[in-house]
């Protein structure tokens, strides 16, 4: 049980906490400023990088993610010596993923040859919508032409390019989301997230939709026939669904979220980042401030981090199920039973096979077509037992 997380690999995650805008539906922890001290940040990042890495000495480097708010607001100097620096302290794979996410209006072609140059292998852009009244009306600043520019510059620098949907949208028809979809996928190269709108609390659409202002969301059958086409559309064009909102061409799929899907370890530095970490055979899971000034001060009085919370061995299978039961593959039932110490109740599998929302063949846990589109509510059925 103590080597469990090598079954998931071992990973960075580096928040950067900053954006042009701050977009309606969003709930991430991300920030608008009139002025960034790259260097202080610079600092500031290596030295909580320095510092989880001596707690977690002689692990074999899987992935690097750099996650926001807007990263590729960064200077290209700030993520390769963050990547240097990784690279230093921990032995990096051989086929190492280093992803940057970015948002259209941020791209230019010299800082994304700086990226390539300082070690990023991957980029993932945040693209949402394709259709330019949408975007003004999910607070994107760039247009569709824009996103498409962005895109081929990534494209001409990186082999590997995601890119973000949300689909779901107010106003938006079944045949809107297939023709929308279907130029997306002339456009991806091996991978897609796409993403069903959700109305977050604390965001302006959850304060709009609370108001009852929030008008034109699909009801729960469109919401379920997008899903389906989703499906169809991506399986026919060789990108299948290989988590519940992500789909890739085989071998393609997102080395760093698999981390976390099958229950890794993972450093996360920056403000707001999350972490799960194994130090002397425990599992803690890490948070640090949320506040980018807060978290400086953490930094400099010497640590950014505010909780650090052992997770018992139930703890661990339950996060490790609600994980594993995102991916297609499934779940492993002995290394849940395992981790837990106990057997996975059969209540809840005999009833989700009887209603046709599981596979369950002993072994392994797999949920179904049906089953995905109302994940949440599979997954509350097995933690309620």
């Amino acid at each position: 049980m103590t080597d469990d997380w090598r079954l998931g690999g071992f990973g960075l995650y580096v928040h950067w906490p900053f954006c042009q805008a701050k977009c309606p539906y969003c709930d991430f922890n991300s920030h608008v400023t009139a002025r960034i001290d790259q260097v202080r940040w610079r600092n500031a990042l290596l030295s909580e990088l320095d510092r989880v890495a001596a707690q977690t000495p002689d692990r074999l480097l899987n992935s690097i993610f750099f996650g926001g708010g807007t990263p590729s607001l960064m200077e290209p100097e700030t993520v390769a010596e963050i990547i240097e620096r990784a690279c230093q302290h921990w032995t990096p794979a051989n086929d190492i993923e280093i992803t940057l996410e970015a948002n259209p209006g941020s791209v230019e072609a010299g800082r994304f040859q700086g990226y390539r140059d300082g070690g990023v292998n991957r980029v993932s852009m945040g693209v949402q919508a394709l259709n330019d009244a949408d975007l003004r009306r999910l607070g994107r600043l760039h247009t569709v032409a824009e996103a498409q520019a962005a895109f081929d510059v990534a494209r001409a620098c990186f082999d590997r390019v995601s890119f973000d949907l949300i689909y779901a949208r107010q106003d938006q028809s079944l045949a809107e989301w297939r023709t929308e979809l279907g130029t997306a996928l002339d456009m991806a190269i091996d991978h897609l997230s796409l993403y069903q709108l959700t109305i977050e609390d604390g965001t302006a659409f959850g304060d709009r939709f609370a108001a009852g202002k929030l008008r034109g969301l699909p009801d729960d059958d469109l919401s379920a026939d997008m899903y389906e086409l989703t499906q169809e559309l991506c399986e026919a064009r060789g990108l299948p669904m290989y988590e519940v909102s992500n789909h890739a061409r085989p071998g393609a799929e997102s080395r760093h979220n698999l981390i976390y899907w099958q229950a890794g370890d993972y450093v996360g530095i920056g403000p707001g980042a999350h972490g799960r970490v194994t130090i002397n055979g425990k599992r803690f899971a890490t948070e640090s401030t949320r506040a980018p000034g807060a978290w400086l001060a953490g930094v400099d009085a010497g640590s950014g981090e505010t909780l650090r919370t052992q997770l018992s061995g139930l703890e661990r299978a339950e996060e490790y199920l609600m994980m594993g039961l995102r991916l297609r593959r499934g779940l492993d039932v002995s290394r849940y039973e395992t981790l837990a110490g106990q057997p996975l109740p059969e209540q809840p599998r005999k009833k989700l096979v009887d209603l046709g929302m599981i596979n369950d063949t002993g072994s392994e846990i797999v949920v179904q077509k049906q089953g995905f589109m109302v994940l949440n509510a599979v997954i509350s059925e097995f933690l309620a037992s």
